[in-house]
């Protein structure tokens, strides 16, 4: 469905009263400001086929493979029975509790062991309701692989779901929708963020296990620490911004957290330190602009090794104006950062337009942005408010921005990235104002996921031994963050 329609259907979701506002008790147990109320749907037939429609069509679109639907009682019983009258496809349905008498079962059709259920679901927080009805189904030897499910509410489902073999396909997801209210002024910015904070800091799946290692002590002790993903789930995860995906899988097969900030000043220079460091490192740090050499050459040759060592290009250019200037200064010029750099970073001062004149540019080629919440300079006044309203920021622009510039933890939302500069092994700093932290504070106890070094490395003797320290150093801080020892990450 295009957007303009799917933006249409939203709204009349909510002129049938199928989103409210106010104070809620979910299944799980969760408060929530919003909920979503898709039993009013039976009142409304036209909204319901087009909902069953939908439905439909994404089965199509996705290519699910199934012989038979069955909805989970009793909001989705009348979609899957709509999908299955016109399409004429097999349907079931799965009782709440046995009769006690006549054939006393679960599951009424007919089906065979064996066959693939499709399940309906109209919405979908922790994913509960999907598995109770998905083992009734297995116990009557029918296969679920997929579930389809008109409203996500971005809370864990997906992961808890596809931990038990399930993939999840939604219509709808939460964040969408807030936005499609809020560009309809339905709802005020203080709403759609006090909604989104309350989405994000109650994600019902905190972990993955690793290799179907369920032991409980061992969860119990993860919970208590409040540990997150691994970067192979999160890179997975269903609304990950496609270049974090990359940059999270990059850093899982190459066990590297470390990015080198290659600040030198012939272009010669960096391109055999991208050669030479490449192995070790999963994002290369430029500043551009202080080469003395630079030829639109040198960023094909970057591009080559980025490619051949498998990393990302960072072009730390920390843009800080208007949206308009923005857009030329990162598509044009001499430099042409759009068309070499996967990821930039950009200032929260300007507001939301510095984000959305790159992304004008950007966001069609695959790129991503960084957010600067936090910086490592002495004195710096990106604390306190400022970092609150970039993480807000970031929050309304995720299809853009992948994470932030920060010196922790600032956010509990897996798909944003946490990179910190300023790393050191030993601490301190210089007499220009860099603090430096250890890469061990800096991932074990704050959080981050990346380390950007530059002087540790570049000043170094050996840089291939030294970054090859900082790498195993960053990665066993990870690994020992995870819970598992330091030869690598548990998959939580």
């Amino acid at each position: 469905m295009a957007n303009n329609c799917m933006d249409a259907f939203i709204l009349k979701l909510q002129d049938v009263n199928a989103v409210k506002f106010g104070q809620y008790k979910l299944k799980s147990g969760l408060m929530t400001p919003i909920y979503i109320d898709l039993r009013v749907l039976v009142s409304h037939p036209a909204l319901l086929n087009q909902v069953s429609k939908l439905m439909y069509q994404k089965a199509q679109d996705e290519g699910l493979q199934f012989d038979s639907v069955c909805g989970v009682p009793y909001t989705a019983l009348p979609m899957a029975t709509i999908i299955c009258s016109t399409h004429e496809l097999p349907m079931l349905i799965r009782r709440k509790e046995s009769k006690d008498y006549g054939t006393k079962r679960l599951v009424e059709g007919s089906f065979k062991e064996g066959d693939t259920c499709l399940i309906i679901e109209d919405t979908v927080t922790s994913g509960s309701s999907i598995l109770e009805t998905a083992e009734v189904l297995h116990k009557e030897g029918l296969k679920v692989t997929d579930a389809i499910v008109l409203m996500d509410r971005e809370q864990g489902a997906a992961d808890t779901l596809a931990s038990k073999g399930i993939r999840l396909h939604p219509i709808i997801s939460m964040f969408k929708l807030l936005d499609v209210l809020k560009a309809a002024e339905r709802i005020d910015a203080h709403t759609a963020h006090s909604v989104r904070k309350s989405i994000l800091d109650n994600n019902t799946f905190r972990y993955a296990v690793k290799n179907g290692n369920d032991d409980p002590a061992s969860k119990k002790q993860r919970l208590e620490r409040g540990l997150e993903l691994s970067y192979e789930a999160r890179a997975k995860l269903p609304n990950v911004h496609p270049l974090a995906s990359k940059l999270l899988t990059v850093m899982a097969e190459k066990q590297s957290n470390l990015c080198l900030s290659a600040d030198v000043t012939s272009g010669e220079d960096l391109l055999r330190l991208a050669d030479a460091l490449g192995p070790k490192i999963c994002l290369l740090k430029t500043h551009v602009d202080i080469l003395e050499d630079y030829t639109e050459a040198f960023s094909q040759k970057l591009q080559a090794l980025a490619e051949k060592h498998n990393f990302l290009i960072f072009e730390d250019r920390k843009f800080a104006d208007i949206g308009n200037t923005v857009k030329h200064q990162y598509e044009g010029g001499l430099y042409r950062i759009s068309s070499w750099s996967h990821v930039v970073n950009a200032h929260a001062v300007p507001g939301s337009g510095v984000v959305k004149g790159l992304a004008s540019v950007g966001r069609p080629l695959g790129r991503g942005c960084l957010l600067i919440a936090q910086m490592s300079s002495q004195g710096s006044l990106a604390t306190g408010e400022y970092t609150e309203a970039t993480i807000k920021m970031a929050e309304e622009h995720f299809d853009f921005v992948i994470g932030f510039i920060c010196g922790s933890k600032i956010t509990k939302r897996p798909e944003f990235i946490h990179m910190t500069p300023g790393v050191r092994m030993q601490t301190g700093g210089d007499v220009l104002g860099q603090q430096y932290t250890t890469p061990e504070e800096v991932i074990y106890n704050k959080g981050s996921d990346v380390i950007i070094v530059g002087r540790g490395i570049l000043e170094a003797s050996d840089r291939l031994a030294a970054a090859e320290a900082y790498r195993k150093s960053g990665w066993e801080a990870y690994a020992r963050r995870m819970g598992g020892g330091g030869g690598g990450a548990s998959d939580q």
